[in-house]
């Protein structure tokens, strides 16, 4: 099968895992795999991989942007050359190329929906969200049934899988060479693996903080990541001041290895299709707090495989974070289940098999 995945970017994130994770089953799986994008910082790990890149310009937050129907005919000559068999668009701007590109081919197109979409424009001028649409959670079928009016037949559910190879359990000898490695002082490291953003909710984290150090100064605050809201956050470290008990690490491109380093890892999002780096935390064998919000409850069982807390309440988590701190053994047990849990449902084997699926359904009409 000639598989063709548009997505506005290659950078290291989510979605860029995700592909990753497609692109490297499908090709062990005898299929040919090209990109569309307009390149990013992972590109080289997709080669490695055997993927084929195209790149166009096509960065840009708007549907109606003239760069996408610039380049349109572009890509759809590619598609032609190239004997693409299935379209699969990844982001919502490159949902609307896909449905664009679907009339001009007449090749089928599927999407997937990996968070939550407000209502625009484009969306009642383009029903772009494909033949049938991958859903990553229960969450977000019920978001793209319930809220977008998608037909419930069009929405397929694959749930997210992830690398339990790459992402696994090491011992102690090995943690503590990835704190040394990214120049992390000993104590209690508590952290999360996201770029710097607001849904993602590192100031909630920031803001817990104070509440921690005060109960245990030798707990330290790592935020793997870059993004917009490190200007922001680094104000509020300074202004709090916990400068002496926070890291900022810009590392992104090795999250396995970021995870490893950490004892704790909490991820306060405001907003989250699934959670996958909690995924991967939990692989890591890591204790995890994440808040009761999206695709989250679904990965984290309460007091079993990680902690739950409200979104935004800042003490609420602080507690969580004081909890697992002083209580090692629940730390210890809570890290065994969730690497035990994740790996019974987070395979990765399953999502590219359910995934091929999805596109021999509609090739086959």
């Amino acid at each position: 099968m000639k598989i063709l995945f548009i997505t506005t970017h290659l950078n290291t994130g989510g979605i860029t895992a995700y592909l990753h994770t497609l692109t490297k089953g499908f090709v062990e799986r005898g299929h040919q795999v090209h990109i569309v994008s307009c390149g990013g910082d992972a590109e080289d790990s997709f080669r490695d991989v055997g993927a084929l890149l195209f790149n166009v310009d096509i960065r840009t937050k708007s549907e109606l942007s003239p760069r996408i129907y610039f380049n349109l005919r572009k890509i759809a000559d590619y598609i032609k050359e190239n004997g693409i068999e299935i379209i699969h668009a990844q982001t919502r701007v490159t949902q609307v190329m896909g449905y664009l590109l679907e009339k001009i081919t007449k090749k089928p197109y599927v999407s997937t929906c990996h968070g939550y979409f407000k209502p625009r424009i484009s969306r009642k001028l383009f029903p772009c969200w494909g033949d049938s649409v991958v859903a990553i959670s229960d969450a977000v079928v019920a978001h793209l049934v319930d809220d977008l009016k998608v037909i419930k037949d069009k929405v397929i559910l694959v749930t997210s899988g992830i690398d339990l190879d790459k992402f696994k359990v090491v011992d102690q000898a090995t943690k503590m060479e990835r704190k040394k490695g990214f120049g992390l002082k000993e104590g209690i490291l508590v952290g999360m693996v996201a770029r710097l953003s607001d849904v993602k909710g590192q100031d909630i984290l920031v803001e817990a903080m104070p509440y921690v150090l005060k109960k245990n100064p030798n707990v330290r605050l790592v935020l793997f990541g870059q993004g917009k809201l490190e200007g922001l956050l680094k104000e509020k470290v300074k202004k709090l001041l916990i400068q002496d008990s926070v890291v900022f690490n810009p590392t992104l491109s090795r999250p396995s290895e970021c995870m490893s380093a950490l004892d704790v890892f909490v991820a306060p999002s405001r907003m989250e299709g699934l959670g996958l780096s909690v995924m991967e935390a939990q692989a890591c064998g890591l204790a995890v707090i994440g808040s009761r919000i999206g695709g989250i409850p679904s990965l984290i069982e309460d007091n079993k495989t990680g902690l739950l807390v409200e979104p935004e309440n800042v003490e609420a988590l602080a507690d969580a974070i004081i909890r697992l701190v002083e209580d090692a053994q629940l730390a210890q047990n809570l890290g065994k289940a969730a690497r035990e849990y994740a790996l019974l449902n987070y395979s990765s084997v399953r999502m590219i098999e359910r995934t091929l699926k999805v596109y021999e359904k509609n090739i086959s009409g």
